[in-house]
């Protein structure tokens, strides 16, 4: 099952005796963790019928010892289990017990019917009979991370439960800026959300104040500039918009999303949709549907996917790949960006 349906059946007080929660992504991890929790132990004094245990300083009898136990002044008890590949069998063991994952999975399959059982194994081999029996069952959650594509719907869906609309665009904006971890994205559109007010859309200058520091309309500019081939611009508009605080990383991801959205505005236009629906489909508001034109008749196709490749080298620059300072990387890649494809050959140096 998916997080969401883990938390729908927490909020439905429909709970499983056991949950297997498998994935890297702790964000998700802890939101299904918590929900479980509050559902399993609502009505109940706190504390007084939970257990948390670490497998790597405790072994499965004591887990297994406290399903078990029966709850007390409440209908429900709450085991969580951290840490289960800790008692993934070492290859080789010569051991005839019942291996700890095996264990659980035969408690499992006959648990304390008051108990809510909840097992991390964000490590643990897929190919574990406790995992194909879980997925098998319906009581595996898996909360792996987000592919990129994945994650402004994941943003868009968030805001909306939060009552706040995004401007187009804002969620790609904002999976740019803070991705891929769904920690710092959360926190990002949380802040977005408060600072716009209940109620009220997330706009490009709200995601500006909120985590970028710097005003997506002058990052326009420096894009402009670029397109133009004006070095002079262009260099004039990275002094406004550059942050020493991080280097230019930030920068570095909105002109990243400005590269795409140019892209896939281009590519809307050879499919024949007119410049507004090109623009709704690039993910930006028909408003600026002019200036997106404007900008892909400079530029060549084969040179926006070029300034995507220069823009992964300087992030690879900025973080670490060179050892010139931040403010020079970014300068002499804002160069390379301004040059035509035509003069594409010795201009690989930019940020070595």
């Amino acid at each position: 099952m998916t997080p969401e349906q883990a938390i729908r059946e927490a909020q439905e007080q429909k709970l499983r005796p056991v949950y297997l929660l498998v994935g890297d992504e702790r964000h998700l991890e802890s939101s299904v963790v918590q929900a479980l929790r509050a559902a399993a132990t609502a009505g109940g004094i706190p504390g007084l019928n939970e257990d948390q245990i670490q497998a790597h300083d405790s072994d499965v009898d004591t887990a297994l010892s406290a399903a078990r136990t029966l709850p007390m002044m409440a209908k429900r008890r709450f085991v969580l289990v951290r840490g289960l590949e800790h008692w993934e069998a070492r290859e080789g063991s010569e051991s005839k017990a019942l291996a700890p994952l095996d264990r659980l999975l035969e408690y499992a399959q006959n648990p304390a019917p008051s108990t809510t059982m909840v097992l991390l194994g964000g490590g643990l081999d897929k190919r574990r009979k406790l995992v194909t029996s879980a997925r098998k069952d319906g009581w595996l959650v898996s909360c792996e991370v987000l592919s990129r594509a994945d994650l402004p719907h994941y943003i868009e869906r968030a805001a909306r439960e939060r009552g706040n609309a995004l401007a187009p665009g804002v969620a790609d904006l904002i999976a740019e800026l803070s991705g891929p971890e769904l920690g710092p994205v959360t926190d990002a559109l949380e802040r977005c959300c408060l600072y716009a007010g209940k109620g009220q859309p997330v706009t490009e200058d709200v995601v500006g104040e909120c985590v970028v520091r710097l005003r997506t309309k002058t990052v326009w500019e420096l894009v402009g500039a670029v397109s133009r081939r004006d070095p002079g611009a262009a260099l004039t508009a990275l002094d406004e918009v550059y942050d020493p605080q991080d280097r230019g990383l930030r920068l570095l991801g909105v002109l990243a999303w400005s590269a795409r959205q140019l892209l896939r505005f281009e590519s809307a236009l050879s499919e024949g949709l007119s410049p507004n629906d090109a623009a709704v489909r690039a993910g930006a508001p028909p408003f600026k549907a002019r200036e997106l034109a404007d900008q892909v008749k400079r530029i060549a196709r084969v040179d926006l996917e070029r300034w995507l490749e220069t823009l992964a080298e300087l992030d690879y620059a900025l973080k670490g790949g060179s050892r010139r300072p931040a403010k020079s990387v970014l300068e002499h890649g804002i160069l390379k960006l301004c040059r035509s494809s035509e003069g594409r050959a010795g201009a690989g140096a930019a940020t070595r």
